[in-house]
């Protein structure tokens, strides 16, 4: 991460993704509570996690358009309509007004395909192999660790002023974000000239094409792909837990996510080491693992206990992102980075969306015990695969050069993929 650091233009992007990150945070953790309270329905509030994955359906195009042009200036300007849009909160006033939040939260959730996608590119270009772990690390704890203020700032301001007082945050910070990246410095890879590119159809589908071309890479995204359908039974079952196991008001929710940031926080630091110790694969194996035994927190009707399983989420959540996101970027060339990033956005927000809408559909239903339960089986079962697996592999001392897997849209790019 001190590698990582001592680069100007990585100082900014990390000054910027703060910002923008604390402007997510504030809205997607007070959007499920306003929702509650204009409906007083669990599901609505449910609904509006699966607002916020539905856009995952468009993560192909989001990933072709960040490799076909700057990628900064692709981020500023999505942020500036991100803003715009948030603002539109202000005239929610009722439960008949509840649409404009799903529709806001859907924007929303397109935007930040668009940016995920741009900002791997960035990366790429800006830093080497041995320090991308250290710098998703980092980025991952600023992300989950902005969840020790942001829901306590956000649940709070919702508290005194309303949903439009958040808005109107929100949308001040994604401001600042921007206008921090048009100060930002990086010689950014060029896209592929219009001569030099396939039919749209293969352009559009490369990433998805380039994941299946490399089997270790391949491996581990089906594999979390399979966790995350079953955590997205959580978007509803975490209220189940506040209302039903905590006998606690909504507004617990955002001090539950506090708490996780506490293990982000840790896990965020101690990501680069675990990744060089043993191995991407085997990091996210064990972020699962800690997933599972946190999501089982949920079982008790102890508040002491339910907060001590958010914090292992909180660990395991940056373990298993760090060592995803870093051997995608690894093991993919630059060009492909943005297509890439959304091929495995899809693989794995589309399930994480199906078991959403499970969630929102069953939870009124079916005991949130049984749900909870399933969850930590399943995820663990998902750990053990990609632990047995991992434990056979070396771990990897990254090299300061890039390497290069086969790219299968034609012969631009070539190398060995190290696994």
């Amino acid at each position: 991460m001190n590698g990582a650091l001592r680069r100007p233009a990585f100082r900014r992007l990390t000054v910027a993704w703060t910002f923008s990150n604390a402007g997510d945070s504030a809205l997607y953790l007070t959007a499920p509570i306003w929702a509650k309270d204009l409906t007083g329905s669990n599901a609505s509030a449910g609904l509006v996690f699966l607002a916020l994955g539905l856009p995952v359906v468009l993560a192909p195009f989001a990933g072709h358009l960040a490799d076909r042009m700057s990628r900064r200036l692709l981020v500023v300007v999505v942020n500036l309509v991100a803003a715009l849009g948030v603002l539109s909160l202000l005239a929610v006033d009722s439960a008949a007004d509840i649409w404009l939040v799903y529709a806001v939260i859907f924007g929303y959730g397109c935007v930040g395909y668009v940016t995920s996608a741009a900002q791997s590119g960035l990366l790429r270009d800006l830093l080497d192999d041995d320090e991308l772990a250290g710098a998703n690390g980092l980025l991952s704890s600023i992300d989950q660790g902005l969840r020790l203020l942001t829901p306590l700032a956000g649940a709070g301001l919702y508290a005194w002023f309303g949903g439009g007082a958040v808005a109107l945050l929100t949308a001040g910070l994604l401001l600042v974000a921007a206008l921090v990246l048009v100060t930002m410095k990086v010689q950014e890879t060029p896209p592929v000239g219009r001569g030099e590119r396939a039919g749209f159809g293969r352009e559009l589908t490369a990433g998805a094409r380039h994941v299946r071309s490399v089997p270790v890479l391949g491996q581990v995204i089906v594999v979390v792909g399979v966790a995350f359908a079953l955590t997205g039974l959580a978007n509803s079952t975490t209220f189940a837990v506040i209302d039903d196991g905590l006998r606690m008001s909504t507004e617990f929710f955002g001090v539950l996510a506090s708490i996780q940031g506490c293990g982000a926080v840790v896990a965020g630091v101690t990501a680069g080491r675990l990744v060089r110790r043993i191995g991407e694969r085997a990091a996210v194996g064990v972020g699962l693992t800690c997933l599972a035994v946190g999501i089982a927190g949920g079982l008790s009707t102890s508040v002491v206990l339910v907060a001590a399983g958010t914090v292992v989420v909180g660990l395991g959540v940056v373990w298993m992102v760090v060592g995803l996101v870093t051997l995608r970027q690894r093991l993919t060339p630059p060009r492909l980075q943005g297509r890439v990033s959304a091929a495995t956005n899809l693989a794995l927000n589309g399930p994480q969306v199906v078991g959403t809408a499970t969630g929102a559909a069953l939870i009124a239903s079916v005991d949130y015990r049984v749900l909870i339960a399933v969850m930590t089986v399943t995820i663990l079962a998902c750990a053990a695969v990609l632990l047995v697996r991992g434990a056979a592999e070396a771990p990897r001392t990254p090299s300061a050069a890039p390497s290069l897997a086969p790219n299968t849209d034609d012969d631009r790019f070539t190398g060995i993929v190290q696994s």
